[in-house]
């Protein structure tokens, strides 16, 4: 495996302003100077987290997609985030997956977060998302999703684990930030892959605030980047050597429980 370049925005959010936004991460964007391979922006990155879907949903496939695929293609990088989408009378908490050539994969997120009624404004998502690229596997999914070990699982398959990056997109407030700090080492170390998550910071225009915490850890659970409180736009090179040969060393996956999810 090659290595790849990761690259994270974490950022303040306008409330409800899906133009400012998008022309605030666009300079944002031309701030990074080296060059990178997978470009990572917050969850529901167009309005904040919100529970205003009707209000707020773009059509599925119109101006936030046709943005991240110009974006995409300006930057030569992997672009990828949530935002609020409607289709077909539902409503969505969609992360793309953006390819430079402008092709793309979705991913609905899975677990809406109840404790703000998510679930009564938005669609779940039945299905997780392998993205392949720059001969990497990687697993990208939507903050609360990081509470469930289960969907991130990275089960086996005939010859080697399921994804060897694991992406979480995120609104993460402060009053829960102990969690994130957490949570996204452990998911590194029971999933032998890195880890990887980007939050927002500021407050929300329901008054919550973010403290961002975005960081990468590596397959060992270390901290190998971590901010807090500020902006920040970072990028960091992540070693697919040195995961290789850590999963021959420690092949724990060879005694990992085999299921199937059950709806």
């Amino acid at each position: 495996m090659q290595d790849l370049s990761v690259t994270l925005i974490q950022t303040e959010l306008h409330w409800h302003q899906p133009e400012a936004n998008r022309a605030m991460l666009e300079e944002k964007l031309w701030q990074i100077a080296e060059p990178t391979d997978v470009i990572m922006l917050p969850e529901m990155f167009t309005t904040g987290f919100t529970m205003q879907a009707k209000e707020n949903a773009e059509v599925a496939r119109t101006t936030t997609l046709k943005w991240m695929q110009q974006m995409a293609k300006q930057k030569n990088a992997v672009i990828t985030g949530s935002y609020i989408v409607q289709e077909k009378g539902q409503y969505y908490n969609r992360l793309l997956w953006v390819k430079p050539d402008g092709s793309f994969q979705q991913y609905d997120k899975r677990h809406l977060f109840r404790m703000a009624n998510e679930h009564e404004h938005y669609s779940a998502g039945t299905e997780r998302l392998i993205c392949e690229w720059k001969d990497w596997k990687i697993c990208p999914l939507i903050c609360y999703d990081l509470r469930f070990p289960v969907w991130s699982r990275n089960q086996p398959t005939e010859n080697a684990l399921a994804y060897d990056l694991l992406l979480y997109v995120a609104n993460w407030p402060a009053a829960r930030q102990q969690a994130w700090d957490v949570l996204l080492p452990a998911r590194a170390v029971e999933n032998l892959c890195y880890t990887v998550g980007v939050n927002r910071v500021g407050e929300d225009g329901n008054g919550i605030a973010y403290t961002g915490g975005s960081a990468v850890y590596g397959f060992k659970g270390d901290t190998l980047w971590l901010q807090h409180t500020s902006e920040a736009i970072k990028t960091i090179t992540l070693s697919g050597d040195e995961l290789e040969q850590y999963r021959q060393k420690f092949p724990a996956q060879l005694d990992a429980d085999k299921f199937k999810l059950i709806d």
